[in-house]
């Protein structure tokens, strides 16, 4: 490979590498907090994924328990055509409070997890990083305890998911749906 192109991808590898680490971490994160239900108000990716589903995706809920060692299970319970799918995902603790890591047995994709901020109560910003064989991309999810977030907690998802290099095309608060919401539990 030609040493200039070597050293424009080292350069892009080093850059994407800082970014993530500027990505905030919830000072004093509490995990015995974060337990419990919540909905996902809004999602924010530059994924393929992302960009061909967007148009079908709604509310769905998310159940975030303790396992005996202290990591997270997350299921989330979403519609999906005529039925409700359920998806479950087990977050590594890693050695930061409030962060995690995942692997996808399905993808294989690696996924560094963080809980940017949060009230516990209210709300939590959770950002992601996915990085698989193909390229990696950011992921923003925005969680409410009720399925109405105030427009300014809104405003915050937007303009953090722009921090993160995402454009408004990438940027969809998801549409309410009480299908599937007394699935989770």
């Amino acid at each position: 490979m030609h040493p200039t192109l070597l050293g424009v991808l080292g350069l892009a590898l080093l850059g994407a590498l800082h970014a993530q680490d500027e990505v905030p971490l919830q000072t004093d994160f509490q995990q015995d907090k974060l337990l419990g239900r919540w909905y996902s108000i809004g999602l924010a990716s530059n994924s393929n994924w992302f960009k061909e589903k967007k148009h079908l995706m709604k509310m769905c809920t998310t159940v975030i328990s303790a396992t005996a060692d202290g990591n997270l299970e997350v299921t989330s319970t979403y519609p999906k055509g005529d039925h409700c799918e359920k998806k479950n995902s087990l977050y590594t603790r890693t050695g930061q409070p409030g962060r995690f890591s995942y692997t996808s047995p399905r993808w294989g994709s690696s996924h560094d997890i963080r809980v940017v901020e949060t009230n516990y109560d209210e709300y939590a910003l959770v950002a992601t990083q996915i990085s698989k064989s193909t390229g990696s991309s950011t992921m923003v999810l925005l969680y409410s305890r009720t399925k109405e977030l105030s427009p300014e907690r809104l405003e915050r998802f937007t303009q953090f998911s722009r921090e993160q290099g995402l454009t408004d095309e990438d940027i969809l608060i998801l549409p309410q749906t009480d299908k599937c919401m007394a699935d989770a539990a």
